[in-house]
């Protein structure tokens, strides 16, 4: 691949990566005393470093980041007053500032490396940089621009709370816990914070583990909950303490045992594995009530409880085994769902399954060993007035229970009918809801988007973001709020779009939903008040699935232009349909643009080379890094490029200069031929086709009926030769939802096997 990109791009850098990374913490760094440059320089030389070496830390990200560059201003006018063209900049550049390692001196004793320093370090040694040379005229670069210390991408602009910040977003790695992660980063901020310089503040805009913590803290609670109602409620029906013991121990003991399965499965306890230790608590006490019962009745009929403990092992342990065996064939068969919701449930599964068989190996073992030792035999027990009131309730439940059976058993048919019935609704039911991969969850934090017009400059998307910053800051209940215009995601950053993380007090406030949606909510007033761009808050679900709408289509053509003209017909269709909110496209034909034409013959008969055209207006008009530069000991770029004022309209192309091979000048108006157009912001592949991906929000049903219309609309509308598929979060939905159904059949046939 390396030999089909071209000679001066930067050397591809290959990552093996989580797909789902994303950061799970961003610190912001703002002050009222220092730039965005200088917040950049400190957090990359003393702070990245030192969050990279917390365990468990996979990558520290930068956002916002104005890194250091020396920048070479270069005025059009001079240049040309002075014949110089920016190829004789580049050219002075690589023979003028370089350093390379220069051998050394030996003899028999000692030797001496030779330093050759010949690299340029201040801005006042570029400034003297010799251009050109004549005889005795000498051309500067302070004669045709000069250099200044600056940053190497101007575009990026990063706030926290409406002060200049810099984002540094901590990446953990894939087996990594996000509790021990986040705490390590804060314990490692603690010490870091005494070296920051002062009037530097810091502050966590975005903390997942908050809610993870939170949401663990709360299971365990629901948990012993379970375990306290599980008791109870034996108790009220056995209405014996020592009878109660003995299904009581089962809980714990299984509990523990499941915990030692996932440790050697290397799971850790999260959200999931919980979730299913507590629905598990309800299940792991029927094999021990199931022994409880037998033994108990084997005791009533005259025997000891070890006799009884002896008979009932007999009689029932394949009972349990086989019992054990049908819910594992239910719960296990959900670890091996795919994709993401695979991975969502296999811990789920694994944990629920081992929590089973480690309740039947403790029925098998420790149950009929307790009631052996604690119970007591008939003669033995004596009751109070307590018991034999319940009791009598409990016998006449008992008789009604007995006669209800008698007749079902006596109408077999009508039974059939209605459980035949019953099964009919369930399929009807279950067919019809509405389907949702995942609920919005309630975690204290949100995400908004700004999308403005192709061809919007940074400034511009930066003035709409100012103004849905001034509609947060009204927002009583949040408590801080981050925002980037031009983050680089993946690659360079969109001037065209904006975002920003707030984040809610804790405590008692209103639901987000409340705070975001109805006609005074954030949502409401993105929309009405700022009319320059369109203004998309993101709710998070209860997985976090990256920065992007649930509803996202991706359609595919051999041809552009069709194809982006049957996307604005289908997102026409969906905004009059109404069930989709913030209908956009990824790929506009609207984005501004110059359409330079190089006249051949012209350029030929004047030997200038089109190779040389193009890498004029690369330096000029997008800034090119054309040496390096060492400070503090570390490497940055030298970036040339055409001042601001000398690039604001089409007419300044006129007044740039190409050298022929002779080196004299050439006014580029002479050689090509400007046509303003519009053209792609970006084109996009999806299984090597060309594609487009159209994006929304659903409003007022779940995603899956958002997606079932638009099939059906697509049916109608869909063009021959045209193709679609789904992607994201409603890919999700569609995978798993054909998933559960095969293994929901699976598990009902392995059960009556």
């Amino acid at each position: 691949v390396r030999g089909q990109l071209p000679d001066d791009v930067e050397e591809p850098v290959v990552a093996k990566q989580d797909a789902s990374a994303r950061p799970i913490i961003w610190i912001a760094f703002f002050s009222d005393r220092y730039n965005t440059q200088q917040l950049s320089q400190i957090a990359e030389e003393q702070v990245k470093d030192r969050l990279q070496t917390v365990p468990g830390v996979s990558q520290v990200i930068l956002g916002g980041e104005k890194r250091w560059a020396m920048r070479l201003w270069l005025d059009s006018a001079r240049m040309a007053a002075r014949g110089v063209a920016v190829l004789d900049v580049e050219r002075a550049l690589r023979t003028q500032s370089v350093e390379l390692p220069s051998g050394r001196v030996e003899n028999l004793d000692r030797e001496l490396t030779i330093q050759t320093r010949g690299q340029l370090q201040t801005a006042e040694q570029f400034n003297r940089l010799i251009i050109r040379q004549d005889g005795n005229s000498v051309v500067r670069l302070e004669d045709i621009g000069y250099a200044k210390e600056g940053v190497e991408d101007e575009r990026v602009v990063a706030r926290f709370k409406g002060k200049p910040s810099i984002g540094l977003g901590i990446v953990r790695q894939s087996r990594a816990n996000t509790l021990e992660v986040a705490k390590g980063v804060k314990a490692r901020m603690a010490e870091i914070a005494p070296i920051i310089p002062a009037g530097i503040e810091f502050e966590f805009p975005y903390d997942e583990s908050i809610y993870v913590e939170r949401a663990v803290n709360e299971v365990v609670e629901t948990l012993f909950i379970a375990f306290a109602l599980v008791v109870l409620t034996i108790f009220v029906f056995l209405r014996d303490l020592r009878s109660t013991l003995v299904p009581a121990l089962t809980v714990p003991v299984s509990v523990m045992g499941t915990f030692g399965l996932l440790y050697l499965l290397g799971y850790s306890v999260n959200i999931f594995t919980l979730l299913a230790l507590v629905l598990a608590i309800g299940i792991v006490v029927d094999d021990a009530i199931v022994v409880l019962e037998n033994i108990y009745r084997h005791i009533e009929a005259g025997d000891s409880p070890m006799q009884a403990s002896l008979k009932t092992m007999r009689e029932i342990a394949f009972a349990i085994v086989t019992i054990t065996l049908s819910l594992v064939a239910v719960f296990l068969p959900l670890a091996f769902v795919g994709g993401l919701t695979g991975k969502l449930l296999i811990e789920f599964a694994v944990a629920l399954a081992g929590s089973v068989v480690c309740s039947a190996f403790v029925a098998l073992t420790l149950s009929p060993m307790v009631s052996a030792r604690i119970l007591r035999s008939k003669s033995e027990e004596k009751h109070g007035a307590l018991f034999a009131w319940f009791e009598r309730r409990f016998d006449n439940l008992s008789r009604r229970y007995e006669r209800t059976l008698s007749w079902s058993l006596n109408h077999r048919a009508i039974i059939m009918v209605c459980a035949a019935g019953l099964m009919g609704l369930t399929v009807y039911f279950f067919q019809n809801l509405e389907q949702e991969f995942l609920p919005e969850e309630d975690k204290g934090r949100f995400l908004a988007l700004a999308i403005t017009p192709q061809g919007s400059t940074p400034e511009y998307t930066d003035r709409m973001m100012r103004q849905m910053e001034e509609i947060a800051s009204q927002t009583p209940e949040l408590t801080g709020y981050f925002s980037a215009v031009a983050l680089p995601f993946n690659g360079p950053g969109d001037s065209t779009q904006g975002f920003m993380f707030m984040r809610l007090a804790n405590g008692e406030r209103r639901p987000l939903r409340d705070i975001v949606g109805g006609p005074t909510g954030l949502g409401a007033r993105f929309i009405t008040e700022v009319e320059g761009a369109i203004a998309i808050p993101i709710l998070p679900k209860a997985v976090d699935l990256g920065i992007s709408q649930p509803f996202e289509l991706v359609l595919t053509h051999t041809d552009i232009g069709e194809m982006y003209a049957f996307s604005q017909q289908l997102m026409n269709r969906l905004r009059q349909e109404g069930f989709l909110a913030n209908v956009r496209a990824s790929m506009e034909l609207t984005k501004p643009e110059l359409d330079l034409r190089v006249d051949r013959d012209r350029a030929g008969v004047l030997n200038v080379s089109v190779a040389d055209i193009s890498r004029t207006l690369q330096i000029l008009f997008g800034g090119q890094d054309l040496a390096d530069i060492k400070q503090r000991g570390r490497q940055f770029e030298v970036v040339v490029q055409l001042e601001r004022d000398r690039r604001l309209t089409p007419s300044d192309l006129d007044r740039i200069y190409v050298p022929d091979r002779g080196g004299k000048l050439v006014q580029l108006s002479n050689l090509v031929t400007v046509v303003t157009g519009a053209g792609p912001n970006r084109i996009e592949r999806y299984n090597r086709q060309r594609s487009t991906t159209i994006q929304g929000t659903p409003v007022g049903l779940p995603l899956g009926t958002a997606m079932q219309r638009t099939e059906e609309i697509l049916k109608e509308i869909l063009p021959p030769g045209h193709g679609y598929t789904w992607k994201g979060e409603s890919q999700n939905l569609r995978d798993s939802s054909g998933e559960i159904w095969f293994f929901l059949g699976m598990a009902i046939i392995v059960v009556y096997m």
